[in-house]
């Protein structure tokens, strides 16, 4: 990979003001005759706003492709009723590029309750409803019907994760290879970087984009399979409709092979003439590749076109972050990173990272603080182990859980030594690790050097970490670290922070209606929170997005991996009871939280002992014996009414805005140390529960 040529005269990214369209790709037809060029090579269609940063993944396709050659212009959130809105440039010599954008467009759009978002930080002004739904299969099949011959190449994390027959959530159907909805010719899946630029040499050199069916990293179609080799054959489309667990079966042979040195090439049929062929991943980034990727010259901001409008939010979380690692051994089963990003650890050098903070800190805008220093997991920085580089992850077999594996290579040296050199540079006040920690790792890890840098010097007030939830059976099947593991880090951190004289809130991220999550496991989440003394303002429900070990369960209720049953719970109404579990202070919950732990069996949480999650509703004046049964049988009611003075949950007086609706308290992360008290006792994690 070539290296890219050096901005000319310019030590510090520029300002607002100062930011001009001829830092960035052209936008328009102009803006292209400036530079001289009267066709372009390519032209990329994004779902979202053009921000010419490298954490944004049209800026470094684009940027790449201009480093070797190619002409590229950039349609940013074209009007998808308009025809013309794709024609700014006329057709491109070699082909349309196409990506719904950072974020699945359907998860952009839609919480997990189905309900409308009402902003978008990848839109100017975070302006909601300037992409479609689907986006990658409503501009595909735009520019097919404006342009019929020209290639269309579909790459991003939308179509990486529906380059096969998935699941749909919002329609709770299975649906095709995108590549058939779209139209489109090609898929590029994963970190793309390799795979577009043979794509653009093969078409350069006069190749028809149906004769690229070599190249690893992309997913075509094919009529037969005369000229197909060395494939496994999935279940038909067909098969998996009428089937379910034919689904669970082909998406196990799906994630086996989604490894770059294990990968085989796989085919999954649509008829006796239909059939789309995913080619092996292609190989992860070397540290010099990587390198040379993220020295492109970016112009690190949103394009000046969105000015009047403010600009564009996202940028705002990664404008002074630093990515410094792709890919995750973690594997949680619901993250679709594994299924994207790769298993293998791709990272950049330190120098590499060096070079990018002193860029950041002459940016007029850089007070002194780096926000970030991550990726997928901010304390991978290297392979798990030495074997993954020559044969590859292990098939059906985690690197960390349910114990880590013997040949993991734990040390956190070489974060340390980077995470010292950014402090040490002029200008850096503070760097802080916000991406996102696996404290199983930071267990394995013998020396105790990095837990103490981290909470000496880059934890900004508190620590977020994932336990995602405690009970053990739900923990399996989310792929992650037993209660026991979590506990322990619990205590190494306060340790640690007690060591230090801080006082550093700990918050763990907590997760409803995981797949194998009964009311029990709820109840035992709950307790957790009540134990913890934490009141979380916002819980995370399991959202099934496409492509992830847990929303195979979720649709066809087994695991894919072992095909054994996985209770799921699907109903709303279920996953209501879950998520009011787990924020049972929240007066607004209380009928939602009496009435799961009577199903749960456990009214003895009932009551006025400290253990306890709720009191028992005060009877009614004018009909004791009514609200007495009402409340026993955990009916449904008014909740502003019932804990007018307090009553709707232990410990916690409502207040009332302007129109008298309950508000929730306020959230009470765990501090190390000295956890805060919940109604007079301690909080905290407690042993054997």
């Amino acid at each position: 990979m070539p290296h890219a040529k050096p901005r000319k005269n310019k030590a510090a990214a520029p300002t607002r003001k100062e930011a001009a369209a001829a830092d960035f790709l052209p936008m328009t037809r102009e803006a292209a005759a400036a530079r001289g060029w009267d066709e372009l090579d390519f032209v990329y269609v994004s779902g979202d706003a053009y921000v010419d940063h490298p954490s944004f993944g049209h800026a470094i396709i684009t940027r790449l492709l201009e480093a070797h050659g190619y002409r590229v212009g950039v349609i940013a959130q074209p009007d998808w009723r308009d025809p013309a809105s794709v024609t700014v440039f006329g057709e491109p010599r070699l082909g349309f590029l196409v990506s719904a954008g950072n974020m699945d467009s359907m998860v952009n759009h839609y919480t997990v309750a189905k309900k409308r978002r009402r902003s978008d930080a990848f839109t100017p002004g975070g302006e909601a409803g300037r992409r479609p739904d689907h986006a990658a299969v409503v501009y595909a099949n735009l520019i097919r019907r404006t342009y019929k011959k020209a290639p269309v190449i579909l790459g991003g994390i939308e179509a990486s994760l529906r380059r096969l027959a998935h699941y749909d959530y919002w329609s709770d159907s299975l649906k095709r290879s995108i590549l058939l909805d779209s139209g489109a010719d090609l898929v590029s899946y994963g970190m793309g970087e390799h795979s577009i630029v043979q794509i653009a040499d093969a078409l350069a050199a006069g190749l028809s984009v149906a004769d690229l069916t070599f190249i690893d990293g992309t997913v075509y179609k094919a009529r037969s399979l005369e000229h197909v080799y060395d494939y496994e054959l999935l279940p038909s489309w067909d098969e998996i409709r009428a089937d379910k667990l034919k689904y669970a079966e082909s998406f196990a042979v799906q994630y086996d092979n989604a490894d770059p040195v294990r990968g085989k090439r796989l085919v999954e049929p649509y008829s006796d003439h239909e059939f789309v062929v995913q080619n092996p991943p292609a190989p992860p980034l070397t540290t010099s590749e990587m390198d040379a990727v993220y020295r492109l010259p970016y112009a690190r901001t949103w394009h000046p076109a969105y000015d009047a409008a403010g600009g564009v939010p996202a940028i705002a979380e990664v404008k002074f972050s630093l990515a410094s690692c792709r890919g995750c051994f973690g594997e949680c089963s619901f993250c679709a990173l594994t299924f994207h990003q790769g298993r293998i650890i791709s990272a950049r050098s330190r120098e590499s990272l060096l070079d990018e903070a002193r860029l950041i800190t002459q940016d007029p805008g850089f007070k002194g603080y780096i926000h970030d220093v991550g990726g997928p997991t901010a304390n991978f920085r290297a392979p798990a182990c030495s074997h993954q580089l020559e044969r590859g992850a292990c098939a059906r077999k985690r690197c960390l859980v349910p114990e880590p594996c013997r040949a993991l290579d734990v040390s956190h040296a070489d974060y340390v030594e980077l995470l010292r050199a950014l402090r040490a540079l002029p200008g850096v006040k503070k760097v802080f690790v916000r991406s996102g920690i696996r404290f199983d790792y930071v267990m394995a890890d013998p020396d105790p050097a990095f837990l103490r840098e981290l909470v000496a010097h880059h934890v900004s007030g508190q620590l977020k970490v994932a336990p995602e939830h405690v009970s053990d059976e739900v923990l399996r099947h989310m792929g992650k670290p037993s209660r026991a593991v979590y506990d322990a880090f619990v205590r190494a951190y306060e340790a640690e922070n007690a060591r230090v004289g801080k006082k550093q809130y700990l918050v763990p991220y907590l997760m409803s209606s995981h797949p194998g999550s009964t009311l029990k496991e709820a109840v035992e989440l709950a307790e957790f929170c009540r134990d913890m003394g934490y009141n979380p303002e916002q819980v995370q429900d399991f959202y099934p997005t496409p492509s992830t070990i847990s929303t195979c369960m979720y649709y066809t209720g087994v695991d894919p991996r072992t095909m054994q049953p996985v209770y799921v719970p699907r109903s709303p109404h279920e996953k209501a009871l879950q998520r009011a579990l787990i924020q049972y202070r929240n007066p607004a919950n209380y009928d939602l939280v009496a009435e799961a732990l009577a199903k749960a069996g456990r009214r003895d949480l009932v009551g006025y002992g400290p253990d306890c999650l709720i009191r028992p509703r005060k009877p009614s004046k004018r009909n004791p014996a009514n609200s007495a049964k009402g409340a026993a049988k955990g009916e449904r009611a008014n909740p502003a009414k019932g804990s007018a003075k307090g009553e709707g949950a232990r410990g916690v007086k409502s207040s009332r805005g302007s129109k008298g609706a309950a508000r929730p308290a306020p959230a009470q992360p765990q501090r190390a140390g000295r956890p805060p008290k919940a109604n007079g006792r301690k909080g905290g994690i407690r042993k054997g529960r």
